[in-house]
């Protein structure tokens, strides 16, 4: 039985107490959309709000003594410092797709149900437009909603850790010459869960990347150019479709493997199947190492020895959707990427009998 992605609903087995709400930083014209909603949560249905510290520290916020009532009712977090992975019922974003990924970043296991209000530049993946939040949210509460699983990204990064040991006139601690003033004592390891890519490219470097591309353990191909993308369906409409490749539907389950500007004339982004575990590492003979970023955060420089490893994470992000996932994805395609617009072509006219 295949599964009808438009089936997928949001239900909720308790009512919602606590709800995140995210805004994009230093953006004034999102200020009293923020305080419009945030009023709406706390007085109207009672919620428990949580808020990133450094949205309170705004000095239009922290100002304001109409929002002081509101504001002391807050819970505040700080990001890499407070975990708060199980004390959210769902998520509101305001702001663009940036707003979105970052969200994601913000929950390396589980994900709350996210509902995205178009208020940035794209909006691809924000389907709520916030005239009548009033409506939209309350909707929600009573998870009365369709729903997008958003696969995501598991990636561990695995780097040669090396570090100076105290050298005192080319003699080590143990008495023995060093030959070498560092000593390798181990690997670090590093893990993301990425929404739309892991990018590899070649940085700052004028020569070509170099990368050997692993699926399942078997060499598949090393790119020789700008660098891969190795994106989600859902990023499949982002940095993977500027370099050339198909868009899918968020509901396919599959990784997009997208080359940028290769050195060849053959090769074609490819997609294989969600579950894989795809490796990247230098080539041997590489003239320079690589830079690797996630969801374009996190940014880090790539050595000999050092591997990527990508596969599909079983922890995707909810979206909520505004109708349905197939009507919001054609939607986006046609107003934020004007996808097959073009002039309607004349019909014949009719010629009058003689």
């Amino acid at each position: 039985h295949i599964q009808d992605p438009a089936s997928q609903r949001l239900t909720w087995n308790k009512p919602p107490k606590s709800v995140l709400v995210i805004k994009k930083i230093r953006d004034a014209s999102l200020l009293q959309p923020f305080k419009e909603l945030c009023v709406y949560l706390t007085e109207e249905n009672n919620m428990i709000v949580y808020v990133e510290k450094k949205v309170l520290e705004d000095p239009a916020i922290a100002n304001d003594e109409n929002f002081g009532p509101v504001k002391k009712k807050f819970c505040t977090f700080r990001e890499d410092y407070d975990d708060i992975s199980n004390q959210i019922d769902f998520i509101i974003c305001l702001g663009g797709d940036g707003t979105l990924l970052y969200a994601s970043s913000l929950f390396q296991g589980s994900v709350p149900p996210v509902m995205a209000f178009h208020l940035g530049s794209l909006g691809f993946l924000t389907p709520f437009n916030f005239e009548n939040f009033q409506s939209q949210v309350t909707q929600v509460i009573e998870g009365n909603a369709g729903l997008v699983l958003r696969s995501r990204l598991k990636v561990k990064v695995v780097k040669e850790h090396r570090e100076k040991t105290p050298v005192q006139n080319g003699i080590e601690e143990n008495g023995l010459v060093s030959a070498n003033l560092e000593k390798e004592v181990g690997k670090q390891i590093m893990q993301f869960q990425v929404l739309n890519e892991v990018v590899v490219d070649r940085g700052p470097s004028s020569y070509l990347s170099n990368v050997d591309v692993f699926l399942d353990g078997h060499l598949i191909t090393t790119v020789q150019g700008d660098g891969v993308i190795v994106s989600t369906p859902t990023g499949s409409t982002a940095y993977a479709a500027a370099a050339g490749a198909s868009m899918i539907h968020p509901n396919v389950p599959a990784i997009m493997i997208t080359p940028i500007c290769p050195h060849s004339l053959s090769f074609r982004p490819i997609v294989v199947p969600a579950g894989v575990e795809l490796k990247i590492m230098l080539s041997p003979d590489a003239r320079n190492t690589a830079w690797v970023s996630f969801d374009g955060r996190k940014r880090q420089e790539i050595c000999h020895g050092d591997s990527i490893s990508i596969t599909t994470s079983c922890y995707p992000l909810p979206s909520i959707c505004f109708r349905d996932p197939v009507s919001d994805w054609f939607e986006s395609l046609a107003e934020c990427l004007h996808w097959n617009v073009r002039k309607k072509q004349n019909n014949f006219a009719v010629e009058e009998e003689e």
